[in-house]
């Protein structure tokens, strides 16, 4: 029994050996697997940076080339547009340096009219104000001559009466004086002799003082000592802080003198600087209303000046701005009679182009007037008129021969609107007859309404000898209703005749 169970055992055991190098089969195969692929993807990867790497770069390349052709082209069409524009510039420069140029020209001659107006005006004020100063002059030497004669007359009369009064001050100074002497002559007399008694009345008191004073003195001299020595000795150490406080006063009076004197200097020159600074006030006061009225003198006349010269300014402006009105006004009458002119002379032209013979060789009807009035006429026109309008016809002598060739336009065109008057005329009649005649030969209710017309053409076969004729003669009579064209003539377009139409 066990020997049977091992081949069991063994069995399996080989089944998991197989099992287990299978698995490390597979488990090899995936890693090569594995490795391959990592490997194929390495190398995939490395291709791919590679070919990512040739690729910017090439891009770089293809980039740097399309720049290089960008700025050539771009440095074509700037340099063209740069061309272009320097060609404008250099027109447009050209223009408006003809422009400033012309612009400047005017400026300058409209500055050099307003300076020589200015300076016109400028010498005009100069005369002006010369002749007033020559006035003023005047009137100041004047005035000067008369208070010179008052001022002399004023100046003798007080001479005269100061010589008066000095004669009569020096005759009352000797009186007094006098008077003086001789009151003083008795005042000192008068004097020496009180002076004598009062000096005897003194010696007399004096002696008698003395001598009553004399004991009284010795006994107060005792007593006196006696109380300066006691006070002496009682005020010894108030006497020595005395004489320090002494010595200080002393020092502090001189020092207080000094300041003293420094302060009265100085007031002294606060004084002389307020004065000087009082006179410089008032000075500089005076000089300040002058110069003040100096400037509201000069002011009003800069005033004045200034309203003159606006005024001169406005009436310069408004003389320019007529003369520019009237100068355009003028630029367009001379525009409208140069093109008038020049429709004269192509129409004068395109005349003598439809001349015929007879008018190049005889281009002109004889006058009609006669031998003498043509004379009287010449003699009229070679005499120098006085009249404005006779002298403006003067000068229009030249249009002589126009005005006859005009006329004798003017006078067959009359003509011929006569003559296409009276063609119309008759073109109406005959457009009449004809209407009559169609409505004869035709049948309506209007026709039958109204009268037979037969009878009226009949009546009127033919056309009035009166009627004009274009070529200056009778008119031929009316022959038939057939032919209506040769009665409306060859310019006339009548209405159509039927077919049915019959002959009268």
């Amino acid at each position: 029994m066990p020997a049977k169970r091992r081949p069991r055992a063994a069995a399996p055991m080989a089944a998991e050996d197989g099992l287990l190098l299978l698995q490390s089969q597979a488990l090899a195969e995936e890693e090569a697997a594995k490795t391959k692929g990592e490997m194929l993807t390495r190398f995939l990867k490395d291709k791919l940076a590679k070919e990512e790497r040739s690729s910017s770069l090439n891009l770089r390349k293809l980039g740097t080339q399309w720049r290089a052709v960008l700025r050539e082209t771009k440095d074509k069409e700037l340099r063209q547009d740069i061309e272009i524009l320097s060609q404008t510039f250099a027109r447009v420069m050209d223009c408006k340096d003809s422009s400033l140029a012309t612009d400047l020209e005017e400026a300058e001659e409209q500055h050099a009219q307003a300076l020589r107006s200015h300076l016109h005006n400028v010498d005009r004020l100069l005369q002006l104000q010369r002749g007033r100063l020559t006035c003023l002059e005047e009137g100041y030497s004047t005035q000067l001559e008369a208070l010179k004669t008052e001022f002399e007359a004023e100046r003798r009369t007080i001479l005269e009466q100061h010589e008066r009064e000095s004669c009569y001050l020096r005759d009352v100074a000797l009186a007094a004086e006098e008077n003086y002497a001789k009151n003083d002559h008795e005042a000192t007399l008068n004097f020496q002799s009180a002076r004598d008694d009062i000096k005897s009345k003194s010696l007399q008191e004096k002696q008698y003082s003395r001598m009553q004073l004399g004991g009284k003195a010795e006994v107060l001299w005792e007593q006196f000592q006696r109380a300066m020595q006691s006070y002496t000795e009682a005020t010894e150490h108030q006497k020595i802080a005395f004489e320090a406080l002494k010595q200080k006063d002393e020092k502090s009076s001189r020092e207080i003198e000094m300041q003293a004197k420094k302060l009265q200097k100085l007031q002294d020159l606060v004084t002389a600087t307020k004065g000087r600074i009082a006179a410089h006030l008032r000075e500089s006061e005076e000089q300040n209303r002058c110069a003040r009225e100096e400037k509201e003198r000069v002011l009003g006349q800069l005033q004045e000046l200034k309203s003159g010269m606006n005024q001169a300014r406005a009436k310069a402006h408004g003389s320019l701005a007529r003369l520019t009105v009237q100068s355009g006004a003028a630029l367009k009458a001379l525009a409208r009679v140069v093109e008038k002119a020049q429709r004269v002379l192509r129409l004068a032209e395109m005349c003598r182009r439809l001349e015929t013979e007879e008018e190049k060789v005889l281009p002109f009807y004889p006058s009609s007037l006669a031998e003498e009035e043509q004379r009287d006429a010449r003699q009229v026109l070679e005499e120098t008129p006085a009249e404005p309008l006779a002298r403006a016809m003067q000068d229009y002598v030249g249009l002589e021969r126009f005005w006859q060739r005009f006329n004798k336009a003017k006078l067959e065109e009359q003509a011929l609107e006569r003559e296409r008057a009276a063609l119309s005329q008759r073109n109406r009649r005959l457009r009449e007859l004809l209407r009559q005649y169609l409505a004869g030969i035709s049948v309506s209710q209007e026709v039958l309404d109204e009268p037979n017309p037969l009878l009226a053409i009949e009546h009127k076969s033919c056309v009035p000898k009166d009627l004009p004729r274009a070529g200056g003669g009778r008119a031929r009579g009316y022959q038939g209703a057939a032919h209506p064209n040769s009665l409306l003539g060859g310019d006339t377009h009548p209405d159509p005749i039927p077919s049915s139409a019959g002959t009268v």
